[in-house]
């Protein structure tokens, strides 16, 4: 019954985990790549309508684009984690960076030019810190089989080992 709760609540980390990572790696775009935090800091009028402009609008865009291109190259990674109960924050921000690099290489122009919107430093800084976000939510305790908290179990020993050995006289 143990090991159920364990599954139900990796059904409900694991969304969660994902979800909070496409959020930290949007705001890393958001703020890193676009620097729209620095053009609503401004005393320029224009600039701050630009940076209203990319918080109201194309944040939210780039977020659904995000969920909707990012959950295929990374759930691999993700299943490797569960199958073998891999808790490494490495192992989940490589895999972010890599998840995000894969996705930008298959998405990464926005038109016909083949000219990337961000620069690949952005998307790998904006895939190791959604790893580091997935780690922080749901792969510290990746493996639904293996408990993180569970007491160890007592080792069984053999009948024929905790039996007395016969006397030599």
């Amino acid at each position: 019954m143990d090991n159920v709760g364990r599954l139900i609540l990796r059904f409900i980390l694991i969304p969660l985990g994902y979800l909070a990572a496409v959020v930290a790696g949007t705001l890393v775009i958001v703020l890193g790549s676009w620097k729209l935090g620095q053009a609503a800091m401004t005393s320029d009028p224009d600039a701050q309508a630009v940076g209203l402009f990319g918080f109201l609008f194309a944040a939210p865009v780039l977020l659904v684009l995000l969920l909707s291109t990012m959950w295929l190259p990374a759930s691999i990674g993700v299943l490797i984690a569960e199958a073998f109960a891999v808790r490494s924050w490495i192992f989940h921000a490589a895999n972010g960076a890599v998840s995000a690099w894969v996705a930008w290489s298959m998405f990464g122009s926005i038109d016909e030019s083949g000219i990337p919107l961000n620069q690949p430093l952005a998307i790998i800084a904006a895939g190791l810190a959604g790893g580091f976000a997935y780690w922080a939510i749901a792969g510290w305790s990746a493996g639904f089989w293996k408990p993180v908290f569970g007491q160890p179990r007592a080792a069984v020993l053999p009948a024929s080992i905790t039996t007395r050995p016969p006397q030599i006289r």
